[in-house]
C-alpha cells in the first residue's frame, strides 16, 4: 500500500522517440492516461498526443507587457509632466515619441521577469523544492513514461505492464512511488 501522500506509477523506458510516439497512440486510443512522459529532448507533436490543451502562458505574456507599457508611459508622463518638468531642446515638456526607447525596455523586462515567475509558480518549482524524477537517465537517451496507477483503476498493474510490453519498452516496467 503507498504510504501517505505518495501516488504509484508505472514507469516504462523506451530507446527510441519513433517507438515512443506510436505506443503513446495506441495507449491513449486503448484508454491508458498517462501522466507524463519525460524525454531528453524536445519531441515534436508529443504534447499533442498526449491529449495536452494550448498553454495559457502566451496570454500571461501579452498581459505582463500591457502592463509594462502601462507603467512605462504612466511613469515618463509623471516624471517629465509633473513632477520634474524641463523644457529640453526647446520641446514640450511630455512628447511620446521620445518615451519609446523606454517604453520598449520596460515592456520587455515586465514581460520577461513575468514569465520566469509564471513558470516558476505553475510549475511548482523554488528553493526547497524537490524534483521529481522518474529515471534519471531520461536527460541522457531514455525516454521515460509514467503512468499513474491511481488514474488508471480500470487497469491492472499486470494489464498495463502487458500494454506497455505490447508497445515496446526496452525494460520490464518498474513501479515507483513519488
Amino acid at each position: 500500500m503507498a504510504s501517505e501522500g505518495k501516488n504509484k506509477y508505472l514507469v516504462g523506458i523506451f530507446d527510441d522517440e519513433d517507438i515512443l510516439i506510436p505506443a503513446v497512440k495506441k495507449m491513449r486510443a486503448e484508454g491508458v492516461n498517462i501522466h507524463e512522459v519525460y524525454t531528453p529532448y524536445p519531441v515534436h507533436d508529443l504534447d499533442v498526443y498526449l491529449g495536452y490543451k494550448r498553454s495559457r502562458l502566451s496570454k500571461a505574456a501579452f498581459m505582463f507587457g500591457a502592463t509594462g507599457t502601462f507603467l512605462a508611459i504612466l511613469m515618463q508622463t509623471y516624471m517629465l509632466g509633473f513632477a520634474w518638468p524641463m523644457v529640453i531642446g526647446g520641446k514640450d515638456y511630455v512628447t511620446y515619441p521620445d518615451f519609446v526607447p523606454v517604453t520598449f525596455e520596460l515592456t520587455v523586462l515586465l514581460a520577461a521577469l513575468g514569465m520566469v515567475a509564471s513558470f516558476l509558480i505553475s510549475n511548482n518549482l523554488g528553493p526547497g523544492k524537490q524534483a521529481v524524477m522518474f529515471d534519471p537517465r531520461s536527460t541522457d537517451d531514455k525516454f521515460v513514461m509514467a503512468i499513474d496507477l491511481g488514474v488508471n483503476s480500470k487497469f491492472s498493474q499486470e494489464e498495463l505492464e502487458k500494454i506497455l510490453t505490447d508497445n515496446g519498452v526496452s525494460e520490464k516496467p518498474k513501479e515507483k512511488e513519488v
